[in-house]
């Protein structure tokens, strides 16, 4: 593996001596390193990089062979590609940009017995003096070589788009023949999970950084699309089996966050706001905003730049899916929030069932609630009422989960606390009873029925014989089809109170359930019979 074509015209001597640094060796196989002039940065190229050098070389206690600085060019090879000698490729890969470095290369990382004749004996010791002049990082985004990304200008910061993000890019594609396939000038804007034109355009432009400019290589198998059917999609331009180059620009990125897990409640990022910190339940904030239908047509706007609209979050002042993902914002943050049916303020029934409501929102402030732990415990005991009669108000209005929110914080914080005396844990303990019981109810709304019965067993665990615990663990199992559990909890309620209205309708219900299942079980054993006979 050639260095260069060596040159007849030699350059002087090496001096393998540095006094200013030490000796280092690199590796296990004797490759030794004097650095001549420290680089000026901390960076150090990558395998697969593109390295751009300048270098002398000599056979050891002989002279010159070969010169880049000769030449008057820079000698240019992929790193860890084996386009060069071993002892070039593990010496370049600790250079930094700038770094002059002398490298004594042993036999056996370099031409070994065979030499290269005339000018390398066999088994001759290398001496090279080698400038780093630059790099250009080389990326094999898919692993297989299928995306090669060559980094053509830096970007800004350190943070890459994600999956869910919307993008804004420039890029130019074209066969290997030059051929012009698609070109976006004035930029292009899409979902990254939607994908666009390639995927390989997706897949290059979640590794890059704000203003970076990229040189893809790509295999056929990457910049092809797929139809619905798994086939080859060739009706974008690229004739089957072509590889492609694109130049790729991410120009900038919108991230967009799902709020509520469902997509139901989306945040799209249209500023970053400062700092780390963001509302949370309770905190008085400062907003903006903009409500717009699918149409365009505004139907609601709240504050100025000079009078903010104020409101304290999950008191249901504001829409339930908008006051959630303010909650997630940071001061100074400027969104487009999209709430989709079921999120809706008052769970208005006369809206459309597909249709979505737009909110431009900016946080302009906000203030936080005064936190728990700096409350005396009289103030515990009065915020924690407080804040369950709020989640009652909720309930009764149909806000699940924000009445929900507010029964589990209280009992969190009432169940963690020790400073009460005994007066006032009395208090609180039928306080933290209650939350959990209606947190509970809140979970069979929601159709968390799981929840439901963890939230159940916390109270029987301290009151084995809570009527409302054992009839809500009991609505939990019947709606999870575990009948034998269910009946075990209505039993026991009605031995404790054998009056209970609304236990011994459960019991109807499980009853009803029993002889359905009974019914399904004797239809399948016929038609296993059947079957046999």
């Amino acid at each position: 593996m050639a260095l260069h074509s060596f040159d007849s015209r030699l350059v002087s001597g090496i001096k393998s001596e540095n006094p200013g640094l030490p000796e280092t060796v690199i590796g296990t196989q004797g490759l030794r390193k004097q650095i001549r002039r420290i680089g000026n940065s901390w960076q150090t190229p990558f395998p697969g990089d593109e390295v751009e050098v300048h270098f002398s070389g000599c056979v050891e206690g002989g002279a010159c062979f070969s010169s880049s600085y000769a030449e008057g060019t820079p000698f240019r090879f992929k790193l860890g590609q084996n386009g060069v000698i071993k002892g070039w490729d593990e010496g370049v890969a600790t250079m930094k940009k700038g770094e002059i470095a002398i490298f004594i290369i042993p036999p056996k990382l370099a031409y070994g017995e065979l030499g290269s004749p005339p000018l390398i004996p066999s088994d001759s010791t290398l001496i090279f003096e080698i400038e780093m002049m630059s790099w250009t990082t080389i990326r094999d985004i898919t692993g297989d070589g299928g995306i090669l990304k060559k980094i053509m200008k830096e970007g800004e910061g350190w943070a890459t788009p994600r999956e869910a993000d919307q993008v804004f890019v420039k890029y130019e594609a074209r066969l290997e023949n030059g051929m012009l396939v698609s070109k976006s000038e004035k930029g292009v804007e899409f979902d990254l999970g939607d994908g666009f034109f390639c995927p390989a355009l997706c897949k290059a432009v979640k590794t890059m950084r704000k203003g970076e400019k990229a040189e893809l290589a790509v295999k056929f198998s990457y910049g092809l699309r797929q139809n619905g059917n798994g086939a080859t999609d060739t009706n974008n331009g690229v004739p089957y089996d072509s590889n492609l180059t694109i130049e790729l620009q991410l120009v900038s990125w919108k991230s967009v966050i799902d709020v509520t897990g469902d997509k139901k409640v989306v945040k799209k990022i249209v500023k970053f706001g400062e700092g780390f910190d963001h509302p949370n339940e309770g905190s008085l904030v400062k907003i903006l905003y903009l409500g717009k239908r699918r149409d365009g047509t505004v139907f609601e706007k709240k504050g100025s730049n000079e009078e903010p609209f104020e409101f304290t979050t999950l008191e249901e002042q504001a829409d339930e899916g908008l006051d959630r993902a303010i909650m997630t914002m940071k001061r100074g943050e400027q969104a487009i929030v999209t709430v989709s049916s079921g999120h809706f303020h008052g769970n208005d029934a006369s809206r459309n069932a597909n249709e979505q409501l737009f909110y431009e929102v900016q946080l302009i402030d906000f203030i936080k609630e005064k936190p728990f732990w700096k409350m005396d415990t009289k103030e515990k005991i009065e915020a924690c009422e407080r804040k369950k009669n709020d989640g009652n108000v909720l309930f009764k209005a149909g806000k699940f989960w924000c009445a929900s929110t507010k029964y589990e914080k209280e009992t969190n914080y009432l169940e963690f606390d020790h400073s009460f005396t005994v007066d006032e844990k009395s208090t609180a303990n039928a306080i933290w009873l209650s939350c959990n019981l209606n947190s509970a109810a809140c979970k069979l709304k929601l159709g968390e029925y799981l929840e439901a019965s963890r939230l159940c067993m916390k109270v029987l665990d301290h009151d084995p014989c809570n009527v409302k615990a054992l009839y809500r663990r009991s609505q939990a199992y019947l709606r999870m089809s575990e009948l034998g559990k269910a009946e075990a909890d209505i039993k026991r309620a009605l031995t404790i109170d054998p009056k209970n209205r609304d236990v011994k309708l459960l019991c109807k219900e499980l009853k009803d359930k029993q002889r359905e299942y009974a019914r399904r079980q004797a239809e399948i054993f016929s038609t296993m019979l059947s079957r046999m006979a």
